[in-house]
């Protein structure tokens, strides 16, 4: 099994300027109605959120497939 690479919202948004800091928090807020939840993509430990890279850019890539 690999290591998942895990990042903090701010860390994901400045390695992948494409996702702003605002938007991602809105789509972690609204994770299970938008299918993030289910994905496995938010790591949560106590208050920290964590973004594993690798699931969240499947989940992406299944948005826009749904489109």
């Amino acid at each position: 099994m690999t290591t998942p690479k895990l990042s903090t919202v701010n860390q994901f948004c400045e390695q992948n300027p494409a996702f702003k800091v605002g938007g991602m928090r809105d789509w972690i807020f609204k994770e299970h109605q938008n299918g993030l939840a289910k994905s496995g993509a938010i790591v949560r430990i106590g208050r920290k959120v964590l973004i594993d890279e690798s699931l969240f850019f499947d989940w992406v890539r299944l948005q826009n497939k749904a489109a």
